[in-house]
């Protein structure tokens, strides 16, 4: 595929994360007032109960997938074939999830009153399995992702507003949200077809897929445990209104880290060829571009959300959730350690150059901390410990990578690739206090500084000459292909 081709897949894929950044932003300002903390916290809980189960039933499958299938997607039977195996695993899988999910929910006291609540939120475990969802990112067809996904958005957005109008509407609003996540996947089912034929199969080479798919799933379980268990330790420990509170701040959080993944799951297939090649030249000019524009564009999002924490959280979910503030200050400070250990050194080199075990031996090491941080001060300090605890071990986990990192990656123009950037968010930082300290209406505060740091932003990049906007700006004005 050509360069051209790759940066149209980026735009495309940015154009989803964004629908997918303002879907939330729309729903939750709601959704918060009309639930309530309580609530809100019983879905967080729930939620984060179902993610370990789901992690069983994925198994790291969907990257390993992503890598593989690229390899053959010029063969429409090889490609059949690989992605039949594959599917067929994680059809086993995901038996074994809901077998487990069953045992625990029958076992453990603490999940009766939420058995219903997770039974629903399951639905999204078992339609990921059906939807092959990595057959298309593995085939670069991020044009029908994304469309797709903002149709099913649009759809949920209605359903949302028309049916959730009371605190004891959370079962209806956990129903919308499984539905929604789990249409994607209904449309799969038949488009995928176009490219290959996905049938279940029990002629699967185990001993050739076993291996970097358990060092996957070990990896994906260690960083689910890090992501997850401060929302179950403080729900286990705190309580359901202190989850409430704190899932605001995760959920802005995820909004941006989103931005990041957006970069991996469309440099993914194109890496993992790179790699596969040995071509070293090839790797470390995509790694440039990949650290620049996930500086660009992730750099700001993490100063401006930052700065406008109070704001934030006012409009997100109002003045009740306030004692939230320096948990998502502190978050910010984890998501710009996750942008540069988590997902370059690991999603976007270690990964790709199939040194799985490195990072599954990082992210363990990582997960461990972090429970123990956890175990200490979320009982003295609730929802800010929580956040604290995420800040080390993002900081362990960056540390750990970059010693894993082969020489031979040499990525040029470091200087080059921050200084705009960092010059950029020191205008937000100055721009954001100025509007805070002269307009005291809140839409009128946050809607100034938004649109004012971004036009500053976009100003100094331009008359700097920042690589990651020239190339924007020429993608826009002009996208014939040659």
């Amino acid at each position: 595929m050509r360069n051209h081709s790759m940066k149209k897949n980026i735009i495309y894929n940015f154009f989803k994360t964004f629908s997918s950044i303002v879907f939330p932003l729309l729903i939750f300002p709601y959704i918060s007032r009309v639930l309530a903390p309580d609530n809100i916290g019983r879905i967080q809980f729930g939620q984060s109960i179902v993610n370990y189960f789901a992690l069983i039933a994925s198994l790291g499958i969907a990257t390993y997938a992503i890598r593989l299938c690229s390899t053959v997607r010029n063969d429409r039977e090889k490609l059949g074939l690989m992605a039949s195996e594959i599917f067929s695993i994680n059809v086993f899988t995901t038996a074994l999830a809901y077998v487990l999910m069953t045992i625990s929910l029958l076992l453990f006291r603490e999940l009766h009153d939420y058995r219903i609540l997770i039974a629903i939120q399951s639905i999204t475990i078992i339609m990921t399995t059906m939807g092959t969802d990595w057959v298309n990112s593995a085939m670069e067809d991020f044009k029908y992702i994304t469309i797709r996904t903002f149709i099913i958005q649009i759809l949920s957005l209605i359903a949302i507003f028309c049916f959730v109008r009371k605190p004891d509407d959370y079962f209806i609003y956990a129903v919308v949200m499984a539905l929604s996540a789990s249409g994607t996947n209904i449309l799969n089912i038949w488009y995928r077809r176009r490219y290959c034929k996905v049938t279940f199969t029990t002629h699967i080479k185990w001993s050739k897929h076993l291996k970097p798919i358990l060092l996957l799933f070990v990896m994906l379980l260690a960083q689910s445990i890090f992501s997850n268990a401060d929302t179950t330790m403080i729900g286990i420990m705190r309580g359901d209104y202190e989850v409430g509170l704190y899932s605001v701040p995760v959920k802005i959080t995820n909004i941006i880290s989103q931005v990041f993944a957006s970069v991996l799951i469309v440099v993914l297939p194109q890496l993992s060829i790179g790699f596969e090649e040995n071509n070293f030249e090839k790797i470390n000019i995509l790694l440039h571009k990949i650290l620049s524009l996930t500086i660009t564009i992730g750099l700001p999002c993490i100063t401006g959300a930052y700065v406008l924490a109070e704001e934030l959280i006012l409009v997100a979910a109002g003045a009740e959730y306030s004692p939230a503030v320096p948990a998502l200050k502190i978050l910010m400070i984890s998501a710009f350690f996750s942008l540069i250990g988590g997902s370059f050194f690991g999603n976007m080199i270690l990964l790709p150059s199939k040194k799985e075990k490195e990072f599954m031996i990082a992210c363990c090491i990582t997960a461990i901390a972090n429970v123990l941080f956890n175990a200490i001060f979320i009982p003295v300090y609730g929802l800010n410990a929580a956040a604290g605890t995420t800040v080390a071990s993002y900081f362990i986990l960056m540390l750990l990578l970059i010693r894993k990192v082969d020489r031979r990656i040499k990525i040029n123009g470091l200087t080059r690739i921050f200084i705009s950037p960092i010059l950029g968010c020191l205008a937000i930082i100055l721009f954001c206090k100025l509007c805070i300290y002269c307009f005291s209406i809140l839409w009128l505060r946050i809607g100034i500084s938004i649109t004012g740091s971004i036009f500053l932003y976009c100003l100094i990049l331009f008359f700097m000459k920042n690589e990651t906007m020239q190339e924007l700006l020429n993608l826009l004005f002009h996208s014939k292909e040659k």
